[in-house]
C-alpha cells in the first residue's frame, strides 16, 4: 500500500478487519464529480466540466467495481468520449500493474507501470490502497473518483448531451426503490462474498456466507415473473447485482467458499445473467479469462496461483 505517497509494502486483500475478524473494505478517497456545466456535485469541489476525450478510465476485468464503470460506459455509448485502460488481470506485490496481457493495456495518458503512481501522482501524500476503477482527468492531471457508484452516476448524468441520453440508469420515478435495493445487496451479496472470502474468523465466514446465500434466495423468488429488478426497466440496480453473480461460478463459489449452492442452481438467477449478457454492449465488459487468472492470483487465498480449468460457463457464451 502507500503511505504518504510512498509504496511501502506487498499488496494484502485485506487492510482492515472487525472484532469479528471480518473483512472491512477501504473507504474511497477521491469524491469529486463530472457535471455538464462544471459545477460541482454531490461530494468534492468544482471544476470537472464534461468534455469529449477529457477523462480516461482505468479499470480491471477481474474487478467488479470497475466492471458497473464499464457497463455504464457502454450503455451510455460513452465509448468515444471516455477513454479506457486496462490492467493486467494477476495482482503483483506492487497491484494492478500495466501491460500486454491478452485484453490489457500499457498507459498511454501517464505512462505509469502501476496503478499506485497515478494516487502518487495525484495526491503525492495518500495513503491507501490503490484501487480500481479510477476517473482520470487529462487536463487537471489528477483523480476525479475512484468510487464505482458515483462514476456510474456521472456517465449517467453528468456527461450531458455527450452521452445517450435516451438510456436512464437512474430514472427519478425509481430512484426511492433502486437506493433501497442497492443498500440490501450491497452488504449481503456484492460484499459479502467478500466478506465471506476474506474472512479470518469462522464466525465471521459464517455469518457472511449465510448472508450470501440468504440474499441469492431472496432474488432468486424476486426474478420469478419479471426480467430486470425492478421491472421492465434496466436500471443501475441491475448493473450492481450482475457484476456480482457473472463472476459467482467462476471465482466466488470456490476461491472464496461460497459453496453451499453454485449460481447454476438457481434457475432464474441463471436466465437473468443470459438476459443481462444479451443487452448490447454488456457481453464486452466480461472477461472470464481475466476473471479466474486475477482471482486466483491473490496469494493469501491461493498460494500456488493455481487457475482451475472449470467451470463450463458455455451456457452463457462465456
Amino acid at each position: 500500500m502507500l503511505v504518504n505517497g510512498k509504496w511501502t509494502e506487498d499488496w494484502q486483500p485485506v487492510q482492515a478487519k472487525d472484532a469479528k475478524g471480518g473483512f472491512v473494505r477501504q473507504t474511497s478517497s477521491f469524491r469529486n464529480w463530472v457535471t455538464p456545466d462544471g459545477s460541482a456535485g454531490p461530494t468534492g469541489e468544482a471544476g470537472f466540466a464534461a468534455e469529449a476525450d477529457r477523462y480516461h478510465l482505468y479499470v480491471a476485468y477481474i474487478c467488479p467495481w470497475a466492471s458497473r464503470t464499464l457497463i455504464a460506459r457502454k450503455l451510455k455509448k460513452l465509448d468515444n468520449v471516455v477513454s479506457v485502460s486496462v490492467v493486467e488481470p494477476e495482482l503483483t506485490d506492487q497491484g494492478w500493474r500495466f501491460g500486454n496481457y491478452p485484453g490489457s493495456n500499457t498507459d498511454e495518458v501517464n505512462g505509469a507501470i502501476y496503478l499506485h503512481e497515478l494516487y502518487s501522482r495525484a495526491d503525492n501524500n495518500f495513503t491507501g490502497r490503490a484501487t480500481v476503477p479510477v476517473l482520470w482527468d487529462k487536463k487537471r492531471n489528477t483523480i476525479v473518483n475512484n468510487e464505482s457508484a458515483d462514476i456510474v452516476r456521472m456517465f449517467n448524468s453528468g456527461f450531458g448531451a455527450l452521452a445517450d441520453e435516451s438510456v436512464d440508469l437512474y430514472p427519478q420515478a425509481s430512484r426511492a426503490d433502486i437506493d433501497a435495493l442497492n443498500a440490501r445487496i450491497y452488504p449481503a451479496l456484492n460484499n459479502g462474498v467478500y466478506r465471506a472470502g476474506f474472512a479470518t474468523t469462522q464466525i465471521a465466514y459464517d455469518e457472511a456466507c449465510h448472508g450470501v446465500f440468504a440474499m441469492l434466495d431472496e432474488l432468486e423468488t424476486r426474478l420469478d415473473n419479471t426480467p430486470f429488478l425492478l421491472g421492465t426497466a434496466f436500471t443501475e440496480a441491475d448493473i450492481r447485482l450482475f457484476v456480482t453473480l457473472v463472476r459467482f461460478d467462476a471465482a466466488y463459489h470456490g476461491l472464496f467458499k461460497c459453496n453451499v449452492r453454485s449460481l447454476s442452481q438457481y434457475p432464474n438467477l441463471s436466465t437473468y445473467v443470459k438476459r443481462v449478457l444479451d443487452i448490447a454492449g454488456v457481453r464486452e465488459t466480461v472477461n472470464i479469462d481475466h476473471i479466474k487468472k486475477g482471482y486466483y492470483s491473490i496469494k493469501s487465498l491461493n498460494p500456488n496461483s493455481i487457475v482451475p480449468n472449470g467451470p463450463d460457463l458455455s451456457d452463457l457464451g462465456l
